[in-house]
């Protein structure tokens, strides 16, 4: 597994750009930034022009809150800037969140999200010299002049990345993206039962020149005070994640539909000390790393996933995820 570091997800663009600098200076193969409070196009590209090894990649940017033809020119300027370092990770979002904070049409994820990977192939191609002609059920891209066009891009166009968690939305990302964003609300079991044989599935039966990702959740402190507090926090994030509707079937496969059910429930009165107080260990030790976190996430994910971040959303000493992150590469360097 190749490691990579994840940005904290509220730091701002400065804040992106520090931790890039830091992680290719830790010796970081990859470098994610996430989508919440500022733009992943701002940050990446202050964190392309700070670094000069390093992967960068939007982990994720928001597909259905634009449309592809911006997100194929963000895209290639930032591969240009990167100098060939950049990967477009995509998600879809949820239907609330498009609608309601994007104010943009939702329907049919999957098939749109399929729609919308394929219409920013078109659009490269279309600046490598064939004609754009791009009509789909949900986009229409047919006119692209010398004008607006940049040419081919010198370091090639970069990887596209689908996040997925459901079965539909996994297929769509085999089937025309370069890897997969496995969600942090996962399990070994889900990644094995589910998640693979869908890519494999809609890949025709292999997984060569596919990459899948995951941000893993991870218990981390420094004695067992602070491993408490990072337990409670790693509960919190699992019980606001499960109360998602989309993201029942991971629940449910372990038995635990019902919990889920309830977890939403109580998010619309934005219960959350309730819903924290719900997540049991057993639930915690299925969804999240504790103890030996390195030997855990070799032992729950080699051989299921590519590369791997640790998703800590609490405050955590750097010393420890050092430690970590230095015994993963070291087993990757020997293998």
């Amino acid at each position: 597994m190749l490691v990579d570091f994840a940005a904290g997800v509220s730091a701002t663009p400065v804040q992106v750009e520090a931790a890039a600098m830091a992680a290719e200076k830790d010796g970081y193969d990859g470098f994610g930034a996430a989508e919440t409070r500022h733009d992943v196009f701002t940050a990446l590209t202050l964190a392309a022009r700070a670094t000069e090894r390093i992967t960068l990649q939007s982990a994720i940017a928001v597909a259905f809150a634009r449309n592809p033809m911006n997100v194929a020119v963000l895209a290639n300027d930032l591969q240009l800037i990167s100098q060939g370092r950049f990967q477009l990770g995509l998600g879809s979002q949820v239907q609330a969140h498009i609608e309601r904070r994007f104010a943009m049409p939702w329907g049919q994820p999957a098939a749109r999200m399929e729609e919308f990977v394929r219409a920013i192939r078109a659009i490269w191609k279309a600046w490598e010299g064939e004609r754009l002609a791009f009509r789909g059920e949900f986009y229409r891209h047919t006119l692209m002049t010398d004008f607006f066009s940049p040419g081919p891009n010198p370091y090639g166009n970069p990887p596209i990345l689908v996040a997925a968690v459901g079965e539909r939305m996994t297929r769509t990302a085999g089937r025309v993206a370069d890897g997969l964003l496995v969600h942090p609300l996962t399990s070994a079991a889900y990644l094995g039962e589910r998640t693979r044989p869908a890519l494999r599935e809609a890949r025709g039966g292999s997984l060569d020149d596919f990459t899948v990702c995951l941000s893993a959740l991870v218990v981390l402190g420094a004695d067992e005070a602070a491993r408490s507090t990072a337990e409670e926090a790693v509960k919190g994030q699992i019980a606001f994640y499960a109360s998602t509707p989309a993201y029942r079937g991971v629940f449910e496969m372990h038995g635990w539909g019902d919990l889920a059910d309830q977890l939403n429930s109580l998010s619309r009165r934005q219960a959350w000390t309730e819903m924290t107080a719900l997540i049991s260990d057993e639930v915690l030790d299925t969804f999240a790393v504790t103890g030996d976190v390195a030997a855990g996430l070799r032992q729950r994910f080699g051989g299921l996933v590519d590369r791997i971040s640790l998703y800590t959303p609490y405050e955590v000493d750097p010393a420890l995820t050092a430690a970590v992150v230095s015994s993963l590469s070291s087993v990757a360097r020997e293998s």
